[in-house]
């Protein structure tokens, strides 16, 4: 998917319109709400931007590395994760006074086990993750409207049905920090990475004779270009996912996440047409039920979620790539929707996506964070299984 930078022409008229918008935007929320939340919304921006020109998925690398045994995208995802780490850990430990940040600590339980396995699945049949779904939406696709609305759909009624699955068997909240103190949960940490790290590069190595550099797929042009225009190389994308995840730690106090604003959204429009979501416990009690009963701008998830996608939006002007044709086939339009479906309700059983469940799970030395990560990965393995059961993707072993 990588295309050189020479070969389109930035779309100037919708770049341009997208700057104004975005200009407008952040003035509006400084003035109308606070500083804070202009910045949280810029900083969604950068995160659309970087997941866009390095074209940062989990779901199709997860799906290259399970059926192609091509590990690059993989291997940037265990740098996110690592990287990440490091720089969450000393903030979550508290070594810098007067910096007030908490992780992302959730119950380790049947809820996260199913949740996560679910949204495995759905990330497959969906075509797309939290964050994925997010600026492909942003970069024009139309099937992954779709999803995207199927996703609120089905974190909606995961909310509705939460408080029965976190009322199942599990440990509670295991904090490694918490447990070991962050420096020895971050050699911990550091040592599984490697591993796994060395694990993905020797699987490549064994299927294809070599490794693809993690440094490879952008052209030949002046990093400024690159920086502007595209594509980047995947290190990029993890440089760039890192910084905006640390930003968002020390601006919201919390890591980045995403689909709390897809139950939120589905919430707002239930209630809005007659529903009484306050009678299910998720919206009753807390910030959820604050949340429900302010503005969708004052909620920072569902802000930085806008701007991912108008970061992404913005990208693909300036790359000319925005708004690619898409014909819909009965068949993508069924995974669309089962995929969203799946995608939401295992987000909201999993306290999360790929990105506030598994990212900010592991970077925050919660437990939960790791059973995300094997139970979702156990997920894409069975959601791809399936696509060939339909005969929606080729049999495994042909190319």
């Amino acid at each position: 998917m990588n295309v050189s930078t020479s070969a389109l022409k930035p779309d100037q008229s919708v770049a341009a319109l997208a700057i104004t918008g975005l200009i407008a935007l952040s003035l509006f929320l400084q003035h109308e709400f606070s500083l804070k939340q202009s910045i949280l919304f810029l900083i969604g921006i950068g995160l659309g931007i970087s997941l866009f020109h390095a074209l940062f998925g989990f779901t199709g690398g997860w799906r290259r590395m399970i059926r192609e045994r091509r590990s690059a995208d993989v291997r940037a995802q265990i740098l996110l994760l690592a990287v990440t780490s490091f720089l969450f850990f000393p903030v979550l430990g508290h070594v810098f006074t007067g910096v007030e940040a908490h992780g992302a600590v959730a119950q380790v339980g049947v809820s996260v086990l199913v949740g996560a396995f679910l949204f495995g699945i759905g990330m497959q049949l969906g075509g797309g993750c939290g964050s994925g779904t997010l600026f492909t939406v942003g970069w024009g696709q139309v099937d992954m409207l779709i999803t995207l609305a199927f996703f609120i759909i089905g974190a909606t009624l995961g909310s509705a049905h939460l408080h029965w699955w976190t009322a199942l068997p599990g440990v509670g909240k295991v904090s490694l920090i918490d447990n070991y103190g962050w420096l020895p949960a971050l050699a911990l940490q550091v040592v599984v990475f490697t591993g796994l790290y060395i694990l993905a590069r020797t699987l490549e190595q064994q299927r294809h004779g070599n490794v693809k550099s993690l440094l490879s797929g952008a052209p030949q042009s002046s990093i400024s270009e690159r920086l502007i225009h595209g594509p980047w190389p995947l290190w990029w994308g993890v440089t760039g996912l890192a910084f905006f995840n640390l930003l968002t730690l020390l601006v919201a106090g919390h890591p980045w996440s995403i689909t709390f604003a897809f139950s939120l959204w589905g919430a707002k429009i239930w209630s809005a047409l007659g529903g009484d979501v306050l009678a299910w416990p998720y919206w009753s009690a807390g910030y959820p039920a604050r949340a429900l009963s302010h503005s969708v701008l004052a909620d920072t998830t569902s802000l930085m979620d806008f701007g991912i996608m108008s970061g992404a939006l913005l990208a693909a002007a300036l790359a000319g790539k925005f708004a690619p044709e898409s014909v819909l086939k009965w068949k993508r339009v069924a995974t669309a929707v089962i995929g969203g479906l799946l995608l939401g309700y295992g987000a909201r059983l999993a306290f999360g996506c790929n990105i506030g469940g598994m990212l900010a799970g592991i970077a925050s030395g919660s437990l939960h964070g790791w059973l995300w990560l094997v139970a979702g990965f156990t997920g894409g393995i069975t959601g791809l299984y399936l696509k060939v059961l339909f005969h929606i993707d080729r049999p495994f072993g042909r190319s």
